[in-house]
Order: C-alpha cells, then sequence, then structure tokens
C-alpha cells in the first residue's frame, strides 16, 4: 500500500483507504439518530414522551469528531498578534485623547497622547509585520481596496492614520529643534493640529477594527462574540489611553484622561456582559485556562483603575497606579480574548454542538 494511502487528507481528519469506513459509520450515525427522533416525543429531549404516550428506546446519537480531533484549524498566530491587537488600540484612544486636549489647552496631555499615540502604533505595525514574516507582505496587502475585507480595511487604516500620528507627533518636538531649523519647524508645528485631527478622526476605526478582523474567522469563540467584540475592543483601548493619560499627566490636566478611563471600563464591563450572554457555549472559554485567568486579571485591574480615576484623581500617586492598572488590564483583554479563540479552536465541541443544536432547531448551519 502507498504512502499516500496512510496520508491524511486535506482536513487532517479521514486517511485515504479509511472512506468507505467512514461512509458507513456516518450511514450509522443518521440510522440511529433518525430512529431515535422517530421515537422521541414531540417535546424531545432524552426520555422525552409523544403526546400518545410513546417513550424513545433508542437514545439519540452523540458525535463530536473523528477520534476527538479539532473540526477546524486553529489559528497560526502567535504572540505578535495579541500585543498587535492591544498596541492599535491604545494609539486609536490615545489619538482621540490628544485631539480633545488640543482643542482645550491642555497642552502636556496633548503632548503625551500624541507621542504615545505615534509609540503605539509604531510597536502596532513592527509586530504586524513581525508576525507576517517581512515587510513586502504589509505593502502588497496595500494593492486592493477591498471594502468587504477586514484584513484590506485595517491595512487602508494603518497606512492612513500612521503618518498622521507621525506628523502631529513630531510637531512636539519643535521646541526642542536647533536655531536653524526653527524655521522648518514652524511649518511643521502648524501641521499639528491639522494632523492630530485627522488621526483622530480614523482613530475608532483603528482602535476597533482588529474585533471585525477576529470575528470575520471561523474561530468559534471570535465568531461566536463578533457583533459585540468591536464595543468590546472599544472600551478596552478608552480605558487603555486614559489609563497612559493619567499616567503621564499632572492632575490638574488629567481629567479628560479620567473620564475616558471611566467611560471605557464601564463600556467594557457592559460589553463583557452582553457578549456572554449571546455567545452559547464558547463562553465557557472565557472562565477556563489561561484565557480565564487573564480575563479575570483584566477585571479586577480595570474594577481598580476605574475606582481610583474616580475618587483618587486630586492624588498623583493614586492617578499613575489607577493608569498603570489600566493599561495591564487592557493588555490581559486583547491577551485573553486572542487565548479565548484559540481555546475554542481546538476543542471540536465548540464546533460541533452548536451546530448540532441549531440543526435540531431547523436552523440553517453556517458551513466553517
Amino acid at each position: 500500500m502507498t504512502t499516500a494511502a496512510h496520508s491524511e487528507n486535506r482536513f487532517g481528519q479521514w486517511p485515504e483507504d479509511d472512506r468507505p469506513r467512514r461512509r458507513r459509520m456516518q450511514q450509522a450515525t443518521r440510522a440511529v439518530r433518525d430512529a431515535g427522533g422517530a421515537l422521541r416525543g414531540r417535546r424531545g429531549g432524552r426520555g422525552g414522551r409523544r403526546r400518545g404516550g410513546e417513550q424513545a428506546m433508542v437514545p439519540e446519537a452523540e458525535f463530536t469528531s473523528y477520534y476527538g480531533k479539532p473540526v477546524i484549524k486553529a489559528s497560526p498566530w502567535e504572540k505578535d498578534i495579541p500585543a498587535y491587537l492591544f498596541t492599535g488600540g491604545l494609539a486609536g484612544g490615545l489619538s482621540l485623547l490628544a485631539a480633545g486636549a488640543d482643542l482645550t489647552g491642555r497642552n502636556v496631555l496633548r503632548r503625551s497622547g500624541r507621542i504615545g499615540a505615534l509609540t503605539a502604533i509604531s510597536a502596532s505595525t513592527y509586530f504586524l509585520i513581525n508576525d507576517l514574516g517581512k515587510p513586502s507582505r504589509f505593502v502588497n496587502m496595500l494593492r486592493v481596496f477591498r471594502p468587504t475585507s477586514p484584513m484590506s480595511m485595517g491595512s487602508w487604516l494603518l497606512a492612513g492614520y500612521g503618518p498622521l500620528a507621525g506628523l502631529a507627533a513630531m510637531a512636539e518636538l519643535v521646541p526642542a529643534l536647533p536655531a536653524f531649523l526653527r524655521g522648518p519647524g514652524q511649518l511643521l508645528g502648524a501641521l499639528g493640529r491639522p494632523a492630530g485631527l485627522g488621526a483622530a478622526a480614523l482613530a475608532p476605526g483603528v482602535a476597533s477594527y482588529t474585533a471585525v478582523l477576529l470575528g470575520d474567522t471561523a474561530t468559534p469563540a471570535w465568531h461566536d462574540a463578533h457583533r459585540q467584540l468591536p464595543f468590546f475592543f472599544a472600551g478596552s483601548a478608552a480605558g487603555a489611553a486614559g489609563g497612559l493619560g493619567m499616567l503621564t499627566s499632572p492632575t490638574g490636566q488629567a481629567g479628560p484622561a479620567r473620564r475616558m478611563a471611566i467611560g471605557g471600563v464601564v463600556l467594557e464591563m457592559a460589553t463583557d456582559q452582553w457578549m456572554e450572554s449571546e455567545m452559547g457555549l464558547s463562553a465557557e472559554t472565557l472562565h477556563e485556562g489561561r484565557a480565564g485567568r487573564l480575563l479575570t486579571t483584566a477585571k479586577v485591574l480595570n474594577a481598580a483603575g476605574a475606582l481610583g480615576a474616580l475618587v483618587g484623581g486630586r492624588s498623583r500617586v493614586v492617578s499613575a497606579l489607577s493608569g498603570a492598572a489600566l493599561l495591564v488590564g487592557s493588555a490581559c483583554t486583547r491577551f485573553g480574548i486572542f487565548e479565548a479563540g484559540q481555546a475554542s479552536a481546538r476543542d471540536p465541541k465548540y464546533t460541533v454542538v452548536p451546530q448540532r443544536e441549531r440543526l435540531d432547531a431547523g436552523q440553517p448551519v453556517r458551513a466553517g
């Protein structure tokens, strides 16, 4: 028998020479299920009775997957991607915070927001390119503009947002320029506000498009939360940006940062409850294993940071500690959501059981 006969097919589940056995097992499974359905009462369930008093004699067939192997392949992404999720969200929140500070005359908060946004988006771009393997792959994504593709739109968002955030941050360096560069520096300084406002206009998309990217995959925990993830990520980004503003600005100027942090935490917590109520079985992954530990830590840190922002605004120490807690909490949120998705892809029950429930209820079953 050739080696090819023993090799796995492209789904990585059934050897080529086992196809007849697979068909026989599938036919047997359907026969048992149909027999159970014929004898099971209208009220359903194992051991249910029909109106005429008939009781199921054959239990409903249980099926997970072939030898418990995953039905779908877990994402090949590694730690660069959750870091990319976090830093991109932080950058977007900081640009919004900096624009508000600019318009209200809070120069220190504006400066920390602009420089922080450039630093964060630079780190986010590095993590993305490092995951892609080489910079040319990111450039190649800009060859296509496809509104229906979250990856395409995200690439164009980054390409437009990055230069604007960079120009706004460079305007903050004008006072430190030597005398012979003051002329060009004045022009750069004049462009700081328009660039900062332009970056702020793109910031909500930068902060939340990665949630659309995750939700567009077949990974159960991400796909099941695709409606809630953008709001969840937006709240996380606002909490992180407000935390950095509290950490780097004097208390007299950090009022908008505190309000942004509190609002972000409230949005994240409210969306978390909504998300868990809609996810179904895959919501288990938010409470188990590494994902559960990360997301629990995030909730504790976010609550502590928001409380410090609410009651300790006059204390520089409390403000800084609260800001640090919010930053770490936001990072834990992104890493926790990433780990939950990976866990849901590795366990076949999060794919098979919901599809079986939809099938039994007469609902359409999505493919993959």
